[in-house]
């Protein structure tokens, strides 16, 4: 982390006293070539349109280019990965009527729609391998699955959203929701979306919302838009959450590197919620509870929170293994369907609950304050 502060303060400096180099001398150094906290800067200068410079092996600094920005390339290196980077690292915009096409292409439908991003076809390996750290019997048996194109939230749906989808329908939600006090989770009324009992602003996850609340405002953006909302399967959620990877996490398999990526169960959660049993993660990523969207670093297809944050429904129903599962991306309707999967990891959640593969069941008309969802949408 002191690695990476000083680097960001040195670009700092350089632009500040503008003696800046051309791009020749700059001689700038590809993602690629460099690794860690060095490769995490390297994407941030190149996704504000700016050249990276490395001066050693453990310091660099983002330069602004001469001439017109080029278009980056359509694949690139995660930060410790060897999944394609994507488009999804250029913040493009676009607004309907024109229709998301290529990988990583961003959207909204509407002016306070959700933004969109557009996720690639393709296959990968469902569940996770005997030897990782953590696993449960319900993430086998691996199998492959292919998904077809779709595009999925750019981070949770947030609490502003979900108020301007309450204030347009009068939608209730009910008046209560688990949360966690004393040392374990209970039911209390007045405990709620909008005041979930810690601190949030409308750009937070919105949570205290079960998977009929999910599936209402989904309904309702559908027809608000004239396009087909949804919540995601398991199998489209963790083919995007891992973005190309196979390790336990979308940034590799150490829990202790999630705070640059996730908010999680970690050390500034324990400092406050003293009642906290387990292990959690051995780093701070700054929040007890949730955090503003978009605030740490996205994976390889431009997601953000996809680990952490909270917990995100999916349209599946609850089964106890991956036997008899769908192949072809769609979401598994069959076994117990009062339940339904939740995936991705929460800002409580301590290690073997924060991985691409882990999977989680409860009941649909379930509210926790670790609950949230991300949402999906169809593309021709």
């Amino acid at each position: 982390m002191r690695q990476f502060i000083r680097t960001l303060l040195l670009a700092l400096t350089v632009t500040l006293l503008g003696d800046l180099p051309t791009d020749a001398q700059a001689q700038a150094t590809q993602c690629s070539t460099v690794s860690g906290e060095l490769q995490s800067a390297c994407y941030k200068c190149q996704q504000q349109g700016m050249l990276f410079s490395r001066l050693s092996d453990d310091m660099g600094f983002c330069v602004p280019r001469v001439g017109p920005v080029p278009q980056l390339p359509t694949a690139m290196p995660a930060p410790a990965v060897s999944a394609p980077y994507g488009e999804a690292a250029i913040n493009r915009y676009s607004a309907s009527p024109a229709p998301p096409s290529g990988p990583g292409k961003l959207f909204r439908d509407c002016a306070d729609c959700p933004e969109m991003v557009v996720i690639p076809a393709g296959s990968f390996d469902m569940g996770s391998p005997s030897y990782e750290t953590g696993r449960d019997s319900d993430e086998e048996p691996m199998h492959r699955v292919s998904v077809k194109r779709f595009a999925l939230g750019k981070t949770h749906l947030t609490r502003g959203e979900f108020a301007s989808f309450i204030s347009q329908t009068g939608y209730q939600t009910g008046g209560s929701c688990s949360t966690f006090a004393g040392g374990k989770w209970e039911d209390r009324q007045g405990i709620l979306w909008k005041d979930p009992g810690f601190p949030q602003d409308d750009s937070h996850p919105v949570v205290c919302v079960n998977w009929n609340d999910a599936k209402a405002y989904v309904d309702w953006l559908s027809r608000k838009t004239g396009q087909n909302y949804r919540l995601p399967s398991e199998a489209e959620w963790e083919y995007a959450a891992r973005a190309g990877t196979t390790t336990a996490r979308y940034w590799g398999e150490s829990p202790d590197l999630a705070c640059h990526y996730a908010n999680v169960g970690d050390s500034t959660l324990k400092r406050q919620v003293t009642d906290l049993r387990g292990e959690t993660h051995n780093c701070s990523d700054g929040y007890a509870y949730t955090s503003p969207g978009a605030r740490f670093a996205p994976n390889a297809f431009g997601l953000y929170d996809v680990i952490g944050n909270a917990l995100e429904w999916t349209e599946d129903c609850v089964n106890g293994n991956y036997v008899g599962a769908p192949n072809d991306g769609s979401a598994w309707l069959t076994g117990n369907c009062t339940g339904r999967v939740l995936r991705g990891g929460s800002w409580i959640n301590v290690p073997r609950y924060a991985r691409s593969a882990i999977r989680s069941g409860i009941t649909a008309s379930g509210r926790f304050t670790g609950i949230g969802f991300r949402i999906a949408r169809m593309i021709p």
